[in-house]
């Protein structure tokens, strides 16, 4: 069913969608998926539909929701550290809660160096930077140097307006998906695990804590 109005993050860029439930006047059903089509976002109810017309209210799995924001604003600090240290682009990535991987066009990736990087995405989440979305005319955004920090661009030609994510004084690209206010809302973040998945291909997956709501 589709909403006038929705709380409900449909999913998208490795994001998964939100779940939760809808109430309404004798009665609620959980929101179990969502779908993006025809510039609707769907939602997937498990039990009956309320009638056309009628008051809902959304209630999001909120602990969820918030560890995935925590994950995707991590996976932020973590591109905004290799590209400014090591200039290397994304060629891929996935999250869940408090978890998440990035790609990258690296040549190596050695203990050291990964070593490093936690370091450096750590105190960046110290530094607590301010985390800004806008939303731009197309042409306008697409002037910013490095926006699309991706090896292929994903953004239809159709998309006339692009929402931009900055991590203030660190980085600053494209993305459609729900972030933290602030880098210190991340809490710690653990490299967990590197490898490499091709010859200028290498993997970095992150855990964070779950002890911030």
């Amino acid at each position: 069913m589709t909403l006038d109005r929705t709380a409900f993050f449909p999913g998208g860029g490795g994001q998964p969608c939100d779940i939760g439930r809808l109430v309404w006047e004798g009665g609620e059903a959980n929101v179990v998926r969502l779908n993006r089509a025809d510039g609707e976002v769907w939602h997937i109810l498990e039990g009956a539909l309320p009638a056309e017309g009628v008051a809902v209210v959304g209630h999001l799995d909120w602990v969820r929701r918030y560890q995935l924001m925590r994950t995707h604003t991590a996976l932020h600090i973590l591109c905004g550290v290799v590209w400014r240290d090591y200039r290397a682009q994304v060629t891929g990535g996935n999250m869940e809660p408090l978890r998440g991987r990035l790609d990258f066009e690296f040549e190596s990736l050695h203990q050291e160096m990964v070593r490093e990087i936690e370091e450096k995405i750590n105190a960046e989440v110290a530094a607590a930077r301010e985390v800004r979305v806008q939303t731009l005319p197309r042409d306008v955004a697409f002037q910013i140097p490095d926006l699309i920090r991706t090896k292929i661009n994903l953004l239809p030609p159709a998309i006339t307006e692009v929402r931009t994510v900055e991590i203030v004084g660190l980085d600053l690209q494209a993305d459609g998906g729900t972030h933290v206010a602030n880098t210190r809302e991340v809490g710690h973040v653990r490299v967990v695990d590197y490898k490499s998945k091709g010859r200028i291909n290498k993997r970095i997956e992150i855990a964070l804590d779950a002890g911030l709501v």
